[in-house]
């Protein structure tokens, strides 16, 4: 039986399902959960509020003072949970808004994770692109503000930039609701594993590291034996990630992998 209640739904497993019912979670009205990712000013507030109209609600993720909006919208026969995720340039976390982003996206297990971007300004977008491609294989890129981009002579290859990236990629401009229904309809085929992507990933294939990363692994994999994305925590502990750091060897770490999903999804 999956989180929304249903036997249909593969998206979590039963001992989730029993902690977000604990937790007070509605679990009859969605099907998927969908991270809504990207820098601050690029319009994604507008993008949220596109695609989920009334339906949302907001306050503060558990135990921090970073707001939380989250919303929902249907498409077909299926229901679809948004979570917007605060701002953030970077999931190299340096503040509590990037700790949360980056948290949901590891720990989570959204299924799909839309980023949205600034059409205008798109070469400083990209960074926090390529790391969620990192992470992640049900990644879209959303590329929002094509109206600005156009108006400032601006033209993208947006089939080029889709086949480098390995992800699709949807030009919106959500004010005027244009690509709206195009996102939605991507949104929906990646959940459900319709679309089949190869996100571009960076090469760490050097030997050196290589070694180290395989032997951090380890170690990992021996403490927390069901933690995800070990290969991106490894890096994070070898370059000295303060905060890693910090949840590995308190144990916060295991506790993020076991139930960060039903946290962040509490009701309000």
């Amino acid at each position: 039986m999956g989180a929304c209640g249903t036997e249909a739904c593969g998206s979590c497993g039963g001992g989730k399902l029993v902690q977000l019912r604990q937790l007070g979670v509605d679990l009859d009205n969605w099907t998927y959960i969908v991270a809504l990712a990207g820098n601050p000013n690029t319009g994604k507030s507008t993008i949220f509020n596109a695609l989920t109209g009334l339906r949302q609600h907001t306050g503060n993720w558990p135990g921090k003072t970073v707001s939380r909006a989250e919303g929902g919208f249907k498409y077909g026969e299926d229901s679809f949970k948004l979570i917007d995720l605060p701002g953030t340039y970077s999931l190299l976390s340096a503040t509590p808004d990037e700790e949360v982003a980056r948290d949901f996206i590891l720990f989570g297990k959204p299924d799909v994770t839309v980023v949205v971007a600034d059409a205008s300004r798109l070469e400083r977008n990209l960074n926090l692109t390529l790391q969620v491609l990192q992470i992640t294989d049900r990644a879209v890129l959303c590329l929002n503000l094509m109206d600005e981009a156009r108006a400032s002579g601006i033209e993208i290859d947006v089939r080029g930039l889709a086949r480098d990236l390995g992800v699709p990629v949807v030009p919106t401009s959500a004010r005027s609701m244009d690509g709206i229904a195009e996102l939605t309809r991507v949104i929906a085929d990646m959940a459900g594993q319709r679309l089949a992507c190869t996100p571009r990933k960076l090469d760490f294939n050097h030997s050196e590291l290589a070694d180290a990363v395989e032997t951090v692994k380890g170690a990992l994999r021996r403490s927390y034996p069901d933690l995800p994305h070990l290969n991106w925590i490894a890096l994070r502990l070898l370059e000295g990630d303060r905060r890693i750091v910090e949840a590995v060897r308190d144990g916060t770490i295991g506790k993020l992998a076991g139930d960060h999903a039903s946290q962040v999804l509490r009701a309000s």
